[in-house]
Parts: C-alpha cells; sequence; structure tokens
C-alpha cells in the first residue's frame, strides 16, 4: 500500500491538472468577459486542486442549457399572455415617446423588452419602515391578487409578519402568488412555507434547474424585488424581507435602502416580470390584471428587467446608455463598485466632459473580499476623477441612479459584474423633473453624511492591504 501511495498521489495531481485545463478551455470559450475567461483560465491551469470545484459552483457563467430552456419558457410564456389582450397601452407609450428627456436615452426603447409609458405615479419609500408598512398597507387592502417577489425572505420577525398577512389575505379568497430565491434564501425553513402553502399561498422558490444538478450551479440568481397588489398597485426597490432591512440588526445597522411605490400602466410590466419568473419556476401564469383605464396625467416610466437569458448584457448597457446621456450629472449609489470596463470608461468619459460624477459606496463591508475590490476600483475613480464616498452611519445597499435633472432609476442592480451578468434584476427608469428632485434631495442628505474618498487615503493605504485588493480585483471578474 506505502509503494502505491506516491503513485496514487501523482496520478490524481495529473488528473486534477487536465480536468482544470478542460476546464480553462472551456473557461475561454464560454465566460462572457475576458477578465472572467482570464482569472478562470489561470488558475485552473495552475492551482486546480483550488479552483476546480468552484469553477463547476460559480464559473459557468454562460450555462448553455439553462438560457436556452429560460428563453423557451420566456416565449411560452409571452405567448400565452398575448391571449390576455396584454399590453394595450398605445397612448401611453406614444405619449412616452414625446419626452426630449427620454429621448436622451436612444437606445432605451430596444435595450428594454416593456415600453416606457406615461401616465404613472410614483412615491419614494426612504429605508425598511416606510418601504414595509407601505407594501403592508398595500396587501391588507387586496381584494383579487397579491404578486411578492423577493430575494431573500428570513424566518424573523418582519419574515413572520408577511407570512401572517398572507395567511389572511389568502383565508379571504384573494389570490397570492408568493416566489423567492432558494440561493438567497437558503436559510429559510421548511416550516415557514410548508405553512404558507398549507394555508392556500401559492410559493415556489425560483432556482436555475430542478433536481440534484441545481446543487451545483448556483451563478444565477434571482435578485428582484417585486410586489403588484389586484394589478393596480406596484413596489420595486432594494429591500428584501428581514430585519436587518427594517435598520435594527447589528452590525450593520442603520440599514440605508429604497424602494419605489407605482400606480399606472407600468404596474402591467411588472406583472409581466414577475410572470417570466412564476411561469419558469410552475409553469402556469399567475394572475394578471390590468385596469379599465388610467389616469390622463402622470410620469413617464419604464421597467427594465434583465438577465442571464437576455441577448445582450441588458443591465451593464443600461449604465453605459445612462451615463452616456449624462450632460450635467451622474449620482449612483451602490453597495458593490466592481464595474466592467464599458461601464468605467462610460465613468471616466462624463468626467471629461464635465459631468458631476459622483458614487456613493458602504463605509462598512458585508463582504470582505467584494469590499476589498470596490475599494481598489474606488481609489481608481478617484484618480481618474470620479467623486467617490462612503456612507457613514450604517450600512448602504440602495441601489439609485440620477442623470441630469429629470432621470432617475431604482431599483435591486447593483454596479457590479454579478447584476451586470450573472443575476436576474429589475430597475424602474423614471422620467420626471419633481420625482428626480426628490431623489436629488435624498441623495444630498445621504452624501452629507458621508466621507469623500481622496487620494492620499490610496497612499496610506498599508501595502498588506494593497496587495489583498489587487488579489480581491484579480477575481472580481467572478465574483
Amino acid at each position: 500500500m506505502d509503494y502505491f501511495g506516491p503513485h496514487v498521489f501523482g496520478y490524481l495531481i495529473a488528473l486534477l491538472h487536465t480536468l482544470g485545463s478542460i476546464a480553462a478551455v472551456h473557461a475561454v470559450l464560454t465566460v462572457r468577459t475576458a477578465q472572467g475567461s482570464i482569472a478562470w483560465a489561470l488558475s485552473l491551469t495552475f492551482i486546480p486542486y483550488l479552483t476546480l470545484i468552484p469553477y463547476l459552483v460559480f464559473g459557468r457563467s454562460t450555462f448553455d442549457g439553462y438560457i436556452k430552456a429560460r428563453r423557451q419558457a420566456n416565449e411560452e410564456m409571452r405567448r400565452a399572455i398575448s391571449e390576455l389582450n396584454w399590453r394595450p397601452w398605445v397612448e401611453e407609450a406614444l405619449t412616452a415617446r414625446a419626452s426630449q428627456a427620454y429621448a436622451s436615452l436612444r437606445a432605451m426603447p430596444k435595450l428594454g423588452r416593456t415600453p416606457c409609458l406615461a401616465n404613472n405615479q410614483v412615491r419614494l419609500l426612504i429605508n425598511g419602515p416606510a418601504t414595509f408598512e407601505a407594501i403592508f398597507q398595500a396587501i391588507e387592502q387586496a381584494r383579487q391578487a397579491v404578486l411578492i417577489q423577493f430575494f431573500i425572505i428570513h424566518d424573523d420577525r418582519l419574515g413572520q409578519r408577511l407570512q401572517t398577512l398572507l395567511l389572511k389575505k389568502a383565508a379571504e379568497g384573494v389570490a397570492v402568488h408568493l416566489l423567492y430565491d432558494r440561493i438567497g434564501s437558503h436559510s429559510l425553513p421548511h416550516r415557514y412555507v410548508q405553512a404558507l402553502r398549507d394555508g392556500g399561498v401559492h410559493v415556489k422558490a425560483f432556482a436555475t434547474r430542478s433536481g440534484w444538478l441545481n446543487r451545483f450551479q448556483v451563478n444565477f440568481r434571482n435578485h428582484r424585488k417585486i410586489v403588484v397588489v389586484d394589478g393596480v398597485l406596484g413596489f420595486v426597490g432594494g429591500h428584501n424581507v428581514g430585519d436587518e432591512y427594517m435598520g435594527q440588526k447589528p452590525p450593520l445597522a442603520p440599514w440605508r435602502d429604497t424602494h419605489v411605490q407605482v400606480r399606472g400602466p407600468v404596474v402591467a410590466s411588472m406583472q409581466e416580470s414577475f410572470a417570466e419568473d412564476w411561469f419558469w419556476a410552475a409553469r402556469s401564469l399567475p394572475p394578471l390584471i390590468l385596469p379599465d383605464s388610467y389616469p390622463d396625467d402622470g410620469v413617464l416610466c419604464q421597467l427594465l428587467a434583465s438577465g442571464p437569458a437576455d441577448a445582450y448584457e441588458t443591465c451593464s448597457l443600461f449604465f453605459v446608455e445612462a451615463i452616456h446621456a449624462a450632460s450635467e450629472r451622474v449620482w449612483i449609489t451602490t453597495p458593490y463598485f466592481i464595474p466592467d470596463e464599458a461601464v468605467f470608461a462610460a465613468l471616466r468619459l462624463a468626467v471629461l466632459r464635465g459631468v458631476d460624477v459622483r458614487i456613493l459606496l458602504p463605509s462598512r463591508p458585508d463582504h470582505k473580499v467584494v469590499y476589498a475590490a470596490s475599494s481598489l476600483y474606488a481609489f481608481e475613480a478617484v484618480r481618474a476623477g470620479v467623486r467617490m464616498f462612503r456612507y457613514a452611519p450604517g450600512f448602504l445597499h440602495q441601489k439609485v441612479v440620477l442623470i441630469d435633472r429629470e432621470i432617475s432609476a431604482i431599483g435591486s442592480a447593483n454596479l457590479d459584474n454579478r447584476s451586470f451578468r450573472l443575476n436576474f434584476e429589475v430597475m424602474l427608469l423614471t422620467v420626471d423633473i419633481p420625482f428626480a428632485t426628490e431623489v436629488e434631495q435624498m441623495l444630498e442628505q445621504d452624501f452629507a453624511q458621508a466621507q469623500e474618498i481622496d487620494i492620499q487615503e490610496s497612499r496610506e493605504t498599508h501595502r498588506l492591504q494593497k496587495v489583498g485588493m489587487r488579489v480581491a480585483r484579480l477575481i472580481s471578474p467572478i465574483l
């Protein structure tokens, strides 16, 4: 046995390097970005015993079988809802096209699968208490259907409040559909879900694939947060269901996040986005409701749903288009700042055009490796003339974009590779000066509680920390 031991060990090492080389070729052929391909290929070639299993779990970002199946499901869903005389939006869409501000986003009509629509009413919801008070009040008043989608649901005080309310509405005869992400809500106990099902709530977990293979492919996650009540009132933003989002859970409290409440034609787009994800999980349609008419006035809104099954990288292109459209300012808040080359180039060009470019990041990490990579990118952005800030009071989780004086976007997408190419995300684009002014005032208060990053901070960073940041940056395309 001792004689064969070294030989067996040698054969094992050779086998791992062979498999690593095969996986490296696969990465070069399939990973969407050049940086990601290089990062995976080098690590798989030289240290496959450390990276082969992570690549099987995280690296197959163009998982063709899944993407084709997802696209097919989306087409089946669209054919199904076409029989419902869906999208009666001609007047609202024509009105939106007449907007000069929206016209500056020249690629947006083709980038989004749903049109920009007029005659919406929007309300800014700042932080967890305001957001969930509005959501719970809307659900309490539901009479026909409630569609709910979150990336994370916890079985804590807030999660139990949601559970109790949904059971109550189901008992009243309201059709309640709840969709959560299986990876994001990995700690959600079965008893929580089973109690909802026993009470008449339709519950599904979003997963890349069914069966045991899904355990080895966790890279695609549904990061969307959507609530629609009776087809009339909708909510979208950055909050998940958990006590930390109420700002009550250390060490990241107070939690800083933003949601939007909306009425009007764009709520139909929110239902359609939910229907795509529900159809993938259940192969059936949720209840879809259109009001008989819409108000004659309101703001322009477009729902931008993005994901890995898109024909192109919708989320990344949205940020590039929005930044390129700016002539006065680009203000962005994001918990994670790991831009790809296109987005980073757009930011640098905006600075060269004389645009006021500011980005607000957290001062506390929730993921240390991502925080380290974000810090290095932040230092580089400062050297390029971008004003970078760290929010001091607590953890900053909101995803907000403000362009010039009229355009804003709020939703679930972060400024990182995962949101750009791997997650299913949703952003609500709004074209309206008064609402953009509200967003501006909100962000001004956030910036007032933040510390600006300067070049000196980069110089004072310990050399060992810089090494760690560069290692984090090296693997940032695969985070």
